[in-house]
């Protein structure tokens, strides 16, 4: 059986941490390990923490971005940052 494929990033879609992930609290941020690839990732700042976990409470990336306080300047490194986590599966678009 094959892992499903990443989908490519799009910050105007609803995405949420994907179902078979992870995440771990830690001084630095987080841990996010996937049970199904068993993907290690290491989310370096709590405000990508709160990010990730806030997620599927807004209608896109986008969206979480601004509820989440995300200086307007450090939005595209957070867009970038989300890009990697959609590509090792880490988040997924909400059906």
């Amino acid at each position: 059986m094959t892992a499903p494929a990443a989908t490519a990033f799009d910050p105007a879609l609803p995405w949420q941490k994907a179902t078979s992930v992870a995440l771990r609290p830690e001084p630095f941020g987080a841990l996010v390990y996937h049970f199904g690839n068993r993907k290690l990732s290491f989310l370096k700042s709590k405000l990508l923490v709160t990010v990730v976990t806030s997620l599927a409470d807004h209608p896109s990336a986008e969206a979480t971005l601004v509820a989440c306080g995300v200086p307007e300047a450090q939005r595209p490194a957070y867009g970038k940052a989300l890009a990697d986590l959609a590509r090792s599966q880490m988040i997924e678009v909400r059906p």
